[in-house]
């Protein structure tokens, strides 16, 4: 086996470090113990969601890596919804739908070292699905990458039928994305839903605490093959930033939102994040060691669910990749991701086929 050098591993966890402080109740709560507040302008799906997932966990998950039966998957909230106990297809999809995914900060600077690999594409491929990521600067702010997200929509064949694009941010790629639907309207007739995963709408107040040169240490990265950008990224995180600009642009009511909140229980927070989480806990213990539940739930569309894993679990594969950081640093990492986005995936097939108005025939 290769050893890492002393001086490169010391690079390596200073470096992952610093992104603890930007990728982005009661101390000692138990399983079970959570309570949330869903907004009432919110649609609350979270009990047809569970079912979905949970069915999807049940019949592909045990072949998909970091299984987990669906009990440790979802976060343990009291007073969850029933579903509506509907069969849950998992065949062929009819709609094809395209999940183009959005990064959070300094994706770009880290993906050669955590080198992802493609099991999410491969899996929802065999179901008529395909995955595809978007390229967005890894340190610049949201109105630059809103016009590389608008012209990498813009760039695709349009299609007859309705659009199959799925648009899915992950932490600052939902405040990306959102920026892209205001600022650039044209590109909303193509896309058939936005999904936030874990995403910093309200933004994080760790990164008040934070600084663009911190952003910048992810530069460091083996294989990093990002620059500084416009050197915004980290401001626009703040909350106070965030919150303004939600307050002065109203989401388009033209486009299907859908939010997935990340609430994990305090023992599956990774080692390397439990500063910030403690951080967050001097205002709200429910907290993923980024952003608190409440600044991730969109402030219109559809709530499909809490899920058990913190921040970077839900999407960063670290430990697959890195091991000896798995089992040092990042010892919550292993999420069934795969399973997450099929059934994602699955909700929102079904949800737009049935919110689907009937079609009429135009006048002779």
């Amino acid at each position: 086996m290769h050893r890492v050098p002393h001086r490169s591993r010391g690079t390596r966890c200073g470096a992952l470090a610093a992104v603890t402080l930007l990728l982005g109740g009661c101390a000692t709560k138990r399983p079970g113990d959570f309570t949330v507040e869903v907004p009432k302008a919110v649609t609350d799906a979270r009990g047809r969601f569970s079912e979905v997932y949970c069915t999807v966990l049940r019949e592909h998950g045990p072949a998909l890596p970091d299984y987990r039966p669906c009990s440790e998957a979802l976060s343990h909230v009291v007073d969850s919804p029933i579903g509506p106990g509907r069969r849950v297809e998992l065949g062929e999809s009819t709609a094809h739908l395209v999940a183009a995914l959005v990064p959070g900060i300094g994706y770009g600077c880290v993906v050669e070292w955590m080198k992802p690999g493609p099991g999410a594409r491969d899996h929802l491929r065999r179901f008529g699905y395909d995955v595809r990521m978007i390229d967005v600067d890894a340190l610049s702010g949201t109105s630059k990458n809103a016009v590389m997200i608008r012209d990498a929509v813009m760039a695709l064949p349009v299609e007859p039928g309705p659009p199959r694009l799925v648009l899915i941010g992950y932490s600052k790629g939902t405040p990306d994305l959102l920026d892209a639907l205001v600022s650039h309207p044209e590109i909303r007739p193509r896309i058939a839903a936005v999904v936030s995963i874990a995403g910093a709408v309200g933004g994080s107040a760790v990164a008040d605490e934070a600084s663009e040169s911190m952003a910048d240490m992810m530069r460091f990265f083996p294989g990093a093959k990002c620059d500084k950008g416009d050197d915004e990224a980290v401001a626009s995180l703040r909350p106070s930033v965030r919150k303004a600009w939600l307050a002065e642009h109203p989401l388009p009511a033209d486009v299907r939102f859908y939010s997935v909140v990340t609430l994990p229980d305090e023992a599956r927070i990774s080692r390397i994040l439990k500063p910030t989480y403690r951080q967050l806990e001097k205002v709200d213990a429910r907290n993923d060691s980024q952003l608190i539940y409440t600044d991730q739930i969109l402030p219109a569309g559809t709530l499909l669910g809490f899920v058990n894993a913190d921040h970077w679990a839900v999407a960063l594969p670290i430990a697959r990749s890195h091991p000896w950081i798995g089992s040092l640093l990042v010892n919550h990492n292993d999420y069934p991701r795969e399973a997450l986005l099929e059934a994602i995936l699955r909700f929102v097939e079904e949800d737009l086929g049935s919110r689907q108005e009937p079609r009429t025939t135009p006048p002779p």
